[in-house]
């Protein structure tokens, strides 16, 4: 028998906010669902909430947090700035805090480290990231609307140029990535390590490109442990030292994602190992975006 409980892991980021390990995404969830799905989760125990302005559903969200009556200091609540919104950081900012209905939100990331131009959708040729970054440390410093500035998709060599601008003095306080057993990165993990830097995983369960709790392995884990194999793969993460942000918006499964287990080592081990007898599986691959090349 397992030894579910509520997680309960809280983590210290490099600024001294703390964040709940364990937050509820809501990329790809369905609209006229998500509101419900925020105030459901809040009222089972979560505490943090992930969300991004291009995902389209901010006022539900916003909604959700107002119809769950849990106090606004309670909730961790994260958002995203949009390729085409670089060179516009607060004015993206302040319409997101407006669909959200809060004075500020707990985190605001950089959602891809891509400049584009609204009109063509092309790669700014004055400006990237690193500019953009900036913006966001002057509204960090100035305002009180953000605690806490991060990045999301950065490769090593991003965070890396990044950290070694003479103009960046706040350094992220997360990069959030997809991270599953699948796709460890043991490469952009040892570097964020080593600079205080904690991982978000996001699609942890997988995406719609491929199930992660579909493998054999997983499931037959999940079976021993008496468990479901989602719960497997939350925990695997928050044992990794990841956030961890599983998405739905099905009641029952927002109740048990919530629950976790301390994997026993060789369960931990063998989940460790998936990535070489199954390959790396990255699900989320953006047509404006290569990994590889950066």
């Amino acid at each position: 028998m397992s030894n579910l409980t509520k997680s309960t892991t809280v983590y210290t980021l490099n600024n001294g906010v703390k964040i709940p390990a364990l937050g509820l995404g809501t990329w790809q969830s369905e609209k006229g669902k998500v509101g419900d799905a925020v105030r459901i989760a809040l009222q089972a125990g979560y505490r943090h909430i992930d969300g991004a302005a291009i995902y389209g559903n901010e006022e539900e969200v916003g909604n959700g947090i107002v119809e769950s009556k849990v106090p606004r200091d309670e909730i961790f609540l994260t958002t995203k700035l949009w390729n085409t919104k670089h060179k516009e950081v607060e004015k993206a900012l302040d319409e997101s805090l407006q669909r959200l209905k809060v004075d500020y939100v707990d985190l605001y990331l950089i959602h891809w480290p891509v400049a584009q131009d609204p009109k063509t959708e092309k790669e700014y040729p004055d400006w990237d990231y690193l500019d953009t970054y900036k913006e966001l440390q002057k509204i960090y410093k100035n305002t009180k609307k953000i605690r806490a500035i991060g990045v999301s998709n950065f490769t090593p060599k991003q965070i890396e140029r990044l950290l070694a601008d003479k103009d960046v003095d706040v350094v992220p306080v997360v990069n959030q990535v997809e991270a599953h057993p699948l796709l460890q990165q043991p490469e952009l993990l040892e570097l964020l390590k080593k600079n205080n830097i904690r991982i978000e995983a996001y699609s942890p369960l997988g995406s719609t490109e491929g199930s992660i709790r579909d493998l054999e392995d997983v499931k037959k884990i999940a079976n021993d442990l008496g468990i479901t194999p989602a719960q497997v793969l939350i925990s695997w993460n928050i044992q990794r030292g990841d956030v961890v942000l599983p998405k739905s918006v099905t009641p029952e499964r927002i109740q048990s994602n919530l629950l976790t287990v301390e994997l026993p080592k060789e369960v931990f081990d063998q989940l460790n190992d998936l990535e070489k007898k199954h390959g790396t599986n990255r699900t989320n691959v953006p047509p404006f975006f290569d990994f590889d090349a950066n």
